[in-house]
């Protein structure tokens, strides 16, 4: 069995599951914009699926100051992020949304809980990178006019939300291990939250945004 990543690696290997994050979510953005419904809402998740790009580059460039070839701090993660992405790809607009709106505001808080344990200037690189609040607005808007101009529809979301946390969260615990530790590590450095509390405040902070935008949990 292999040994745990020293504490110095895992703030690499932090920064590397962000760098893979942002990379895959400029993908994901790319090609969910087809899915818009007209010109306006498709150029919106345009630039922010460049604003992703930007972030990656801003990562990637901090592990190649710290010595890290950027490809290798991301390699541990390839598997499981890819796998979520491959797992919850939507069928429509507001399906794409959905998953905007809910699977990456758990990946933020995720990368939220673990940050506070570093350092300066990575803590804040960090939550530099995050998604805005602009972002989760224009989700969580689409996702109420989606409802209102059908209130069908929020039955389907409510189900596609719950398969998107239940992934996320699955790939999370995986996340959490594929670097044999180092990111259990950096939780635990972070004083007074664990794994179990970290994932249990991921849940509370996910119904939440259900409730705020009409879904059920």
């Amino acid at each position: 069995m292999s040994a745990p990543t020293p504490p110095g690696h895992a703030v690499a290997d932090l920064l590397g599951l962000v760098a893979l994050g942002e990379l895959l979510a400029f993908d994901r953005m790319a090609a969910d914009a087809r899915l818009a419904p007209d010109l306006r809402r498709r150029a919106a998740l345009s630039e922010m699926a460049a604003a992703e790009i930007a972030n990656y580059r801003r990562v990637a460039d901090r592990l190649a100051a710290l010595g890290v070839p950027p490809d290798d701090a991301m390699a541990a993660y390839v598997m499981p992020l890819q796998a979520y992405h491959d797992s919850t790809e939507p069928r429509d607009w507001a399906e794409a949304v959905t998953k905007a709106y809910v699977g990456d505001a758990i990946t933020d808080d995720f990368l939220r809980g673990i940050a506070v344990a570093l350092g300066e200037p990575d803590r804040q690189l960090v939550l530099d990178v995050l998604h805005e609040s602009r972002y989760a607005e224009f989700a969580a808007a689409e996702i109420r006019l989606a409802v209102e101009a059908d209130p069908t529809v929020a039955g389907r979301l409510s189900m596609w939300a719950r398969r998107l946390v239940g992934e996320a969260l699955s790939q999370a615990g995986r996340v959490a291990t594929a670097d044999h530790g180092a990111l259990t590590m950096l939780i635990a450095a972070g004083g007074d939250v664990d794994v179990t509390e970290l994932f249990r405040r991921l849940t509370a902070a996910h119904t939440a945004r259900m409730a705020a935008v009409g879904l059920n949990n």
